[in-house]
């Protein structure tokens, strides 16, 4: 009876005290369940509200998320509260924030890219889509999240590209209008006539249906290069990838059959080779053996036996 009589008084204590806080166990309870209601109705509101702007979808996503993280850690708090009278609000705040400046420097990247991400999908010009560049990593843009972007090459490769790379550096957007300008080198000769090779490279370019011809075709005299007289070809045509080496490839089609055509040559890289010392030449028709006694005699040479 030693023993038992303090464990009896324990447990009736415990079980007192469980009593005692039970009505604040049913209203903590009560505050998370309001919480998860407040939470999937806040959902909903933002849903719908939504749903009919130009917002992305993800940005909707990451709205929703956000806003029931704030509902439930608010109830959590109530809850603690509640159930703990001795723990203020103050204090709860307090171990919030250190443990928020802990988590913020343990997860610094990850915050980086987070923070990168709901920037990038308030961008307008990169749309899902569109065809993007940003130091030297290129692809079609299948998916933006919060952390990092997808990008599909043209050979079928997905990239995952950080948020944060695509906000520190500079991304060039393919693909924000519909036709974009291309540009071309075209050598000629130099005893070649220049207003003559202008005239037929914009001929030619005149019955290319991939280009836009609205815009116009442009040629100009660009540099003397080393064997030509070099030419800068412009031309305006659809953004895609696809449609840009289809273009391209009508556009050098036709400049290439026009000037053969027009007997204007395009020169290859000539070479000029200087030597210190002057060089002998021999005729090869003339030399001989000299490896046969035959040959050093001035003999002609014996058939061979059979």
């Amino acid at each position: 009876m030693t023993f038992i009589e303090p464990l009896y008084q324990r447990a009736q204590s415990m079980w007192l005290g469980f009593v005692e806080v039970m009505p604040l166990l049913v209203v903590a309870a009560l505050c998370l369940l309001l919480s998860w209601g407040v939470a999937a109705f806040s959902g909903y509101v933002i849903r719908t509200s939504l749903a009919r702007s130009s917002i992305r979808p993800a940005l909707t996503e990451l709205l929703v998320s956000l806003m029931r993280v704030t509902v439930w850690v608010i109830g959590v708090l109530i809850a603690a509260t509640v159930i703990f009278p001795s723990l203020t609000p103050g204090k709860l705040l307090t171990v919030l924030g250190l443990g928020s400046v802990a988590v913020g420097l343990a997860f610094k990247d990850i915050f980086e890219n987070f923070f990168a991400g709901v920037l990038i999908m308030l961008r307008r010009p990169m749309r899902i889509n569109d065809f993007v560049e940003c130091e030297q990593v290129r692809g079609r843009v299948e998916k933006i999240t919060v952390r990092e972007t997808y990008l599909r090459k043209t050979d079928g490769q997905l990239v995952l590209v950080p948020n944060s790379f695509l906000f520190k550096n500079p991304v060039h957007v393919l693909t924000d209008l519909p036709i974009r300008r291309f540009d071309l080198v075209v050598g000629v000769a130099y005893s070649e006539d220049i207003d003559t090779a202008r005239r037929v490279i914009l001929e030619a370019l005149s019955h290319v249906e991939e280009i836009e011809h609205q815009r116009g075709v442009e040629v100009y005299a660009r540099e003397f290069n080393a064997s030509s007289l070099d030419f800068t070809v412009r031309w305006w045509a659809a953004s895609q990838p696809i449609d840009m080496h289809q273009s391209r490839d009508k556009v050098v089609t036709a400049i290439k059959r026009a000037l053969d055509t027009a007997g204007i040559e395009i020169p290859f890289p000539y070479r000029t080779l200087t030597f210190k010392e002057p060089l002998t030449l021999k005729d090869s028709s003339t030399s001989t053996d000299s490896s046969t006694p035959e040959a050093r005699d001035g003999a002609p040479p014996k058939a061979p036996e059979r």
